[in-house]
Parts: structure tokens; sequence; C-alpha cells
């Protein structure tokens, strides 16, 4: 019997250390980032919680908030959601019109994620842009979530390296130093990385918050700064728990459409 618990004893501990690749993201996936005259202007959307290099899922329960910001206006999408699956856990899925010309600022603030082995809960606050018929003001606009991503860089039309800059805010100010966790969304597993330290890039903000990261590979990539606050939300037994606010934001890049240098 000793030695039974000796084992599990070592078995816990294993499974208490943390293991490389495991970084959660809250995603908001447009169909496209661009949606140009001629096009479809129903434009498809799709929240969810996962490991996005890894493709595993989270259940995502139904958000506290989903709206977009065009201009000055805020237009509330929570009862727009409909339930789906998103690597065999739950999701959400929406159609948003898109009428007029100009930038669209997507975001999502989730029900608070209990995660037992870290004792917190984890709250990524989740946006993406999305550019119409040919505009572009406001690419930068603030929603003015509690964690936040605020592009230096214009969100969309960008190449595979491309550099990509922002600035990471918590409570309305800019994040010193801030720690920026960005991963691909892996779709069907087409890219196998070579070891456990490639699954989720690492980037260091500045004493402004300012971080920048040059995408190697065209598709969506996700960007989220990490902050804790304490005594955040309150559990099922009545006791405040610690929170982990992501800030994370979904940029998409693209191909280099030419065939080599310019003559």
């Amino acid at each position: 019997m000793r030695v039974i618990a000796k084992l599990l004893v070592i078995a816990l501990i294993i499974l208490s250390i943390p293991s490389l690749g495991q970084a959660h993201f809250g995603i908001i996936l447009p169909d496209k980032s661009m949606v140009m005259q001629g096009d479809d202007q129903n434009l498809g959307l799709t929240l969810a919680f996962v490991h996005p290099m890894e493709q595993q899922g989270m259940d995502m329960a139904k958000p506290k908030s989903f709206g977009v910001l065009f201009g000055k206006d805020k237009t509330d999408l929570l009862n727009t959601l409909q339930e789906t699956k998103v690597l065999d856990k739950q999701a959400w899925k929406a159609t948003y019109a898109l009428k007029k010309p100009g930038v669209y600022t997507f975001s999502v603030d989730p029900a608070p994620y209990w995660e037992p082995a870290e004792d917190k809960y984890i709250i990524h606050q989740t946006k993406t842009y999305v550019a119409a018929l040919g505009e572009e003001e406001n690419w930068d606009q603030e929603v003015g979530l509690k964690a936040e991503i605020i592009p230096l860089t214009r969100p969309f039309g960008l190449y595979a390296g491309n550099v990509f800059q922002g600035v990471v805010k918590f409570k309305g100010k800019a994040v010193p130093n801030a720690e920026v966790e960005v991963e691909f969304w892996n779709a069907d597993k087409k890219v196998t990385p070579p070891n456990d330290y490639f699954i989720t890039q690492v980037v260091k903000a500045d004493k402004n918050g300012v971080f920048t990261f040059a995408a190697p590979q065209a598709g969506w990539w996700g960007f989220s700064a990490l902050n804790e606050e304490k005594n955040a939300v309150v559990h099922t037994d009545g006791k405040k728990k610690d929170a982990e606010y992501g800030a994370v934001l979904w940029v998409q890049f693209t191909e280099w459409p030419g065939k080599g240098k310019a003559e």
C-alpha cells in the first residue's frame, strides 16, 4: 500500500508540473478579414476556446457579451449566437451582415472558465478586425475591454513575414514588459512543430507595452497577453478566486502573391 501511495504522489507531482504547449486562447475567427465589392457581405464568425496550434478544444459556455464596434456605434450581438462544435467541444457561431464600408471590430467577453489545475479562472477577452468594401479608417479602434491589445500595425492586408506591432493594455493602461504568447491556427494540423518549444511563440513588450512579431506563415495568428487579478471571481463555494485576464487579438496574414523578387 505504501508503494501505491508513493506512486500516486509522484503521479500528482508530474501532473502538476507545467508543460510546454498548453497555452489557452479565446478565438473569434471570421470567414475573412477583408470583404471586398462583389463578396458575400454576410460574414460568418466562430467563437471558441482552444489550444490553436495543437488543435485541442475546450468547452466554451455562452459568453457574457459579444458585439461589434463600427465607428462610434456598438451593437450587441449576443442573441445572434448559435451553439456549435469546434474540435468536438462546445462553441458558438454567428452571422453578421456588413452593410456599410468601414472597419468592424468584433469582440467577446466570455464567461469565466474554471481551471482547477491552476486554482483560478481564465477570462480571455478576444477581438478581431474586419475591413469592408475598401474603407480602412479606425483600424486601431479600442473597444474598452479590461484586457485588450491595440494594433499599431493595420490588422488586415498583411503578408506573411510582415512585422506586426501592438500595445498591451489592462484596465485602460499600457502594461510594461508584458509577455505575449503567439500561436498559429493550425487548421487540420497541417503544421507539425519540430518540438514543444515551437508550439507557442513568446515575445516581450517594451516599457510602453509595445510588442513586435513577424508571422512566418500565412493564416490566422493569435496574440495573447495575460494579466492576473486577485480575488476577481466568486467561485461556486462562495470564495473569491484569482482570474487570468487574457487580452487576445486574432490577425490574418496572406501569402505573398509574387513568384519571386521584383526585378
